[in-house]
């Protein structure tokens, strides 16, 4: 198994809440929908020692399914309209399990 950790800081907005509230249903929505995509959760209620917005923890079957998942058009669609417009920095981790 593959884990798929991502975290984001978001853009300074008025609507940060909704912000993070659309990309926790659009990313969580893609369960069952992406072969081999095992598990998605989205935690959008850090701590205050925390110094990021957002956090993507997601299990694949294996490497070839992470892959698959970034250019599945569901994912893309999620990506280019409820995240990449809010974020003003991602970090990730890809790791076996």
């Amino acid at each position: 198994m593959v884990k798929h950790i991502i975290l984001w800081t978001l853009k300074d907005t008025a609507t940060k809440d909704a912000v993070k509230a659309g990309i926790k249903e659009g990313l969580e929505g893609l369960n069952g929908q992406i072969p081999g995509l095992l598990e998605i959760h989205v935690i959008t209620k850090p701590l205050e020692s925390s110094n990021c917005d957002v956090m993507l923890d997601a299990t694949f079957e294996n490497e070839a399914a992470l892959l698959e998942y970034a250019h599945h058009p569901a994912h893309v669609a999620v990506a280019d309209c409820r995240v990449r417009p809010y974020t003003a920095s991602r970090t990730c981790m890809d790791y076996e399990v």
